[in-house]
């Protein structure tokens, strides 16, 4: 089975990021992530066992943690390939993000990188998918649409790669 575990960013912010995202594919025929908006904690892996000890431990992590604020603010770019919105994790914030990625370690099917682990550009992805065509293009787009949101790192969801899409498996809560 194929997982990826996210926080999936909600309210104001979510539905901006997810209503561009859609503009963005009926205007510019730009694709994006078949997932709500969200940034990445661990990125896709492969797994076929019982995740319970996963699931386990991240039960008792929320318990043991809070939700931490971070901001949405401005546009960036990974080269010409990804358009994204800048996350300015909180100072706790990215304390949480690296004592999850510890327990997450511990856990043997998971492996991190650099572009998961407790050293990852923190983003929400605007547009990543056939996008190098026509970036130029995109950026110009999107500036259009300027923005500035309070969110909260608040829950832990693991999604799982089902019938072409991913679907929510399951979402944790911090307190």
């Amino acid at each position: 089975m194929r997982y990826v575990i996210v926080c999936v960013v909600k309210g104001e912010a979510g539905n901006f990021n997810n209503h561009l995202r859609l503009e963005l594919w009926e205007k510019l025929k730009v694709k994006s992530s078949k997932l709500p908006a969200h940034f990445t904690i661990k990125a896709p892996f492969e797994y076929d066992g019982e995740i319970t000890d996963l699931e386990k431990a991240l039960e008792d992590f929320c318990v043991r943690e809070k939700a931490e604020p971070f901001i949405l603010k401005e546009y960036d770019h990974f080269d010409d390939r990804v358009i994204y919105m800048k996350v300015d994790m909180s100072y706790e914030g990215k304390a949480v993000h690296d004592r999850l990625i510890d327990t997450l370690a511990a856990i043997s099917y998971i492996k991190f990188d650099k572009k998961d682990g407790k050293e990852k550009i923190f983003h929400v992805t605007v547009s990543a998918k056939k996008l190098q065509p026509i970036y130029n293009q995109v950026w110009n787009y999107v500036q259009k649409y300027p923005f500035k949101f309070n969110c909260v790192f608040d829950n832990i969801s693991i999604y799982k790669w089902e019938e072409n899409t991913w679907k929510l498996y399951r979402e944790f809560l911090m307190k």
